[in-house]
């Protein structure tokens, strides 16, 4: 079987990061990247809020630079999925549908993925007027009306980020009242540039190359409306990427993996996580990229601990 000190499950900024340092550090790792690979940046048209691109960047080409710069270094790139993880014994097991890898420390950075509606309209509009993410998106469509789903604190967190951007926001919620905090419903909800639709889903989004709004329907009356929105945010939930986990690691209730707060050490001494897979707040490129860069040195200093 095949013997590497360094195997990184999970490729985008937060496993490539990882493997940059890894690699620079002699320590030869293994990216086990998907068939996915890239993680939520290969969803992502324009990326302007990472450092040192001045002029924007899509997410596919920043990362293709990350796994270009790893490779530089030495890592192996593989895109297989990761089946099993197991921490049984040390070196630990990490098996594909292809191959079974033996490693003497494991990075887990699998990421988490957007929860979406589910419709057509939705697949065949992402990035064009459709995104999980007003954070990285908003700015794109200053001065344009935009509709929010969701009626959790994520969900108010982006009505009142859109609001330094959006003509108007409008939140849709399936319900009459918000599952969000108290002290979040009442600062969306006093804000003058947010609307709510509530009991409503959305049926459509409208737009045949870019979004132009929402067909909403009254899950009471069944009444169909539409509202113009040039911008929709999903804003549902995220799911970590860690049924493959099985059990293998500490996770908390939503499915995030634990870990020791102020590092990227997980419930199982050896293996390390970090990116969006244990980062349930910020999700966004930059952070993913630090918390690589802390799981590689966490992982060396442990091994050379192991050496000792």
């Amino acid at each position: 079987m095949e013997q590497r000190k360094v195997v990184i499950i999970g490729s985008g900024p937060a496993g490539y990061t990882a493997a940059i340092y890894s690699a620079r550090a002699e320590l030869q790792p293994l990216v086990l990247a998907g068939l996915q690979f890239g993680g939520q940046l290969m969803l992502t048209t324009d990326v302007e809020n990472y450092p040192g691109f001045p002029e924007g960047v899509t997410g596919p080409e920043m990362m293709e630079m990350f796994q270009h710069q790893a490779e530089r270094f030495g890592t192996e790139v593989v895109n297989e999925d990761v089946t099993e993880l197991d921490v049984s014994e040390r070196p630990f097991t990490v098996k594909t549908a292809d191959r079974a890898v033996r490693a003497d420390a494991v990075i887990v950075s699998t990421g988490a993925s957007a929860k979406w509606l589910g419709i057509e309209s939705e697949t065949r509009l992402q990035n064009q007027g459709v995104s999980a993410c007003a954070t990285c998106d908003g700015a794109l469509y200053r001065g344009k009306p935009m509709v929010v789903i969701g009626g959790g604190d994520t969900a108010m967190e982006e009505a009142l980020f859109l609001t330094r951007f959006a003509t108007k926001v409008t939140v849709v919620h399936r319900r009459d009242e918000l599952r969000a905090s108290r002290i979040m419903a009442e600062r969306a909800q006093a804000h003058d540039k947010i609307e709510f639709a509530w009991n409503s889903v959305v049926e459509e989004i409208l737009g045949d190359e870019f979004a132009t709004g929402v067909r909403l329907k009254d899950v009471h009356t069944q009444v169909e409306r539409e509202v113009p929105a040039e911008a929709v945010f999903l804003a549902i939930g995220h799911q970590p990427n860690t049924a493959f986990l099985g059990g293998a690691l500490e996770l908390d209730d939503v499915g995030y993996v634990k870990v020791e707060a102020g590092t990227t050490r997980t419930s199982v001494e050896g293996v390390f996580a970090c990116g969006d897979v244990m980062d349930p707040i910020y999700r966004q490129a930059v952070t993913a990229a630090g918390s690589g860069c802390m799981a590689a040195i966490d992982a060396e200093r442990w091994l050379a601990e192991q050496a000792a």
